[in-house]
């Protein structure tokens, strides 16, 4: 129904993993609380469709079941070109977008309103900042296979703070570690950064492809916080706490403007 970069990014946004030890330590605090509204938003260097996604939260203790919010009013503006984008719902919390495209500078503003509350954000997509290519680590071990991983490739741009976000895909098959880093340390510099998973995924001959986000600071602090929750890299959603979140009125959850390039390779 949707092309394989934006139902990546859909799924990939729903999930959280470990990051690296650049990250500084966020604050958070697990809860048991009345159920609250979570939007996950996003607006891509593309022509659209964008999504935004609406649920609530369920207390930590409960199963991950997460009610659909039907029949919000959902706006994406274009600060920068000055269009607004009335978004349809094509199928239980699931917006889509009609006319906003996403472009490297633009300032974006999400707008919902539901249950007779209002929520917005605002995000600018960063300048381009493109994945150059994807290479293997092998490590061999004693009396074991050799364990191969996943070497992104990239230029950080200089002078300025980068944010990044990489989901590893294996044979078309979403691996459950997403990996968040910043340039504190990179800084202009080209960076080769192999993608440590929490098991040995790739063999030779596998089809690997990297999705990678280049993201403010917002989407950074999101995942980051959210990454010390969930710990051990298990497919997770937003409800187990309260990470933070440039929504304002109250709801969990983020609006991400991000340039986004992938790569595809075979390992070999």
């Amino acid at each position: 129904m949707y092309s394989s970069v934006h139902l990546s990014v859909i799924v990939m946004l729903l999930s959280i993993l470990s990051f690296s030890g650049c990250t500084k330590i966020i604050e958070v605090n697990l809860n048991d609380a009345d159920p609250q509204v979570v939007i996950e938003a996003n607006v891509q260097n593309s022509s659209g469709p964008h999504y935004v996604q609406i649920s609530k939260t369920v207390n930590y203790s409960a199963s991950n079941q997460f009610p659909a919010v039907t029949g919000a009013r959902v706006i994406i503006k274009d600060l920068t070109g000055g269009v607004a984008d009335t978004l349809t719902e094509i199928q239980q919390g699931l917006y889509a977008s009609r006319i906003i495209t996403g472009v490297a500078g633009r300032t974006y503003q999400l707008e919902v309103t539901t249950g007779g509350k209002s929520y917005s954000a605002q995000s600018k997509m960063p300048a381009a900042a493109q994945l150059d290519s994807v290479s293997f680590e092998k490590i061999s071990r004693p009396g074991s296979k050799t364990d191969w991983y996943a070497v992104i490739n990239y230029q950080d741009p200089a002078g300025i703070n980068n944010y990044y976000l990489f989901t590893l895909f294996v044979n078309g098959r979403r691996i459950n570690n997403t990996f968040v880093y910043d340039d504190r340390f990179s800084d202009g510099r080209y960076v080769s950064r192999t993608l440590r998973t929490d098991s040995a995924y790739i063999n030779p001959g596998d089809s690997v492809r990297v999705l990678m986000q280049h993201m403010g600071k917002e989407g950074f602090d999101y995942y980051s916080s959210f990454s010390q929750v969930t710990g051990n890299g298990a497919l997770q959603t937003i409800s187990p706490a309260n990470p933070n979140s440039n929504l304002t009125g109250g709801a969990l959850g983020y609006f991400i403007a991000s340039y986004t390039s992938t790569r595809r390779t075979v390992a070999r």
